[in-house]
């Protein structure tokens, strides 16, 4: 599902996707990797139609809920 990514220090990836909201908005998924591709943290950023990121939802280890920014 995860079509982009970035290198992190360590082996490690982020990955990202992009989902498009009807009125504007849009929702960025993340899923950061270590080494072997085991899942260290995923979390879910939302910007509004100006593209301001307005809050984060971190959904794992700990699902924090949403935290406005």
């Amino acid at each position: 599902k995860f079509t982009d990514w970035e290198d992190l220090p360590g082996g490690g990836r982020r990955y990202h996707l992009e989902v498009k909201g009807r009125h504007g908005w849009k929702a960025r998924y993340i899923k950061e990797v270590d080494a072997k591709e085991e899942t260290i943290r995923f979390f879910q950023e939302v910007y509004d139609d100006k593209g301001n990121l307005i809050e984060i939802h971190e959904k794992y280890p700990v699902n924090k809920g949403h935290i406005k920014t």
